[in-house]
Parts: structure tokens; C-alpha cells; sequence
């Protein structure tokens, strides 16, 4: 990160003074590219005949509350994610245990690619109301991005220039 220096503003009611080092100018705009590099690559992944008690076991399994849907030719065709398990169980009771994925999930799938950035994907998801989108390149699964990896992501840069700032302030 670099600082920039050229700014200037009313500084202890002197309008004009000139305040050195206060703005902190990002060198890169925060893109999911760089979200899903520092999180990893890996997404889990289920085929749309799964039954939705083998998603919920695959969900609990691996700790996470979506899983991508994909078809044969291994692109997106739908995610689960627990809210569309709940709906499940409201629609068809017990019965939504044996119910196929691809009954179940939601097929209109939110994706995103990795130049966005990670403003514009909130934004989204607020939205929209959903907390999981995946990553796709060319028509392929890429990663996943949740809005918890978002706000991860947000309070590490905030930590880096709060680092910064300090850094900046005790070499003056």
C-alpha cells in the first residue's frame, strides 16, 4: 500500500493546512480473484441424483452450510444450501430425506467470475439474500465464495492499513 501525500484539508480549524500521509490509496481493488487465492480453491461438490440426506451429511461433514450442484458436463446446475433444505422439510416433511437434489435445490444459480470485486458481490448478495456464490471461469467451476470469506477478507485489508497507519505514524 502507498500513501498519499498530496492532500489537503482543514486541519484543527485552519482550512487549507496541509495534511501529509493521511489517505490511503489501494494499490489493487479487492477482487474475488484475491479472496478465493488467500481462502483456496477447493469447493465440495454433489451430483443433482444425490439425496438430500446425503447433501445434509455432506454438508455436516465438512462444516459448511452450501454445496454446489453439478451436472455431467461439470458445470453449475444448482446449489443447496441449508435454507433450501428447510423448505424441503416444510414442502415434503420427513420425506425430503429421499428427495433428489435436483428437486430440491435452487437452479438459478447466482455465479460470479474472479475479476469482480468483492464490493459488488456483497452488494449482490444483499440483494439477493444469499450467502454462497461460486466462482466460475469459462463455464468452469472455479471456487466458492461466502460472505463470511468477504468479511474475512475486509478485516484483513483493515488490519493491513491499520498496520500501515501505525507503521507510518511511528516513523514520523
Amino acid at each position: 500500500m502507498r500513501w498519499n501525500s498530496n492532500i489537503t484539508l482543514c486541519v484543527g480549524g485552519i482550512p487549507g493546512l496541509r495534511a501529509v500521509g493521511l489517505s490511503p490509496v489501494r494499490e489493487a481493488t479487492m477482487t474475488v480473484k484475491t479472496i478465493v487465492s488467500r481462502k483456496g480453491r477447493d469447493v465440495v461438490t454433489i451430483e443433482p441424483s444425490a439425496t438430500l440426506e446425503a447433501a445434509i451429511a455432506t454438508l455436516a461433514e465438512h462444516r459448511i452450510g452450501a454445496v454446489v450442484v453439478l451436472g455431467a458436463d461439470r458445470r453449475v446446475i444448482g446449489i443447496l444450501s441449508e435454507r433450501d433444505i428447510v423448505r424441503a422439510f416444510a414442502e415434503f416433511g420427513a420425506d425430503a430425506l429421499t428427495k433428489r437434489l435436483a428437486q430440491v435445490m435452487t437452479r438459478e444459480v447466482a455465479t460470479c467470475g474472479e475479476a469482480e470485486t468483492a464490493v459488488s458481490i456483497m452488494e449482490r448478495m444483499t440483494t439477493g439474500k444469499f450467502r454462497h456464490i461460486p466462482v466460475v471461469e469459462l463455464d468452469q467451476l472455479v471456487g466458492i465464495v461466502s460472505i463470511g470469506d468477504i468479511v474475512k477478507h475486509r478485516l484483513w485489508v483493515m488490519e493491513q492499513e491499520s498496520a500501515a497507519l501505525r507503521e507510518y505514524i511511528q516513523s514520523a
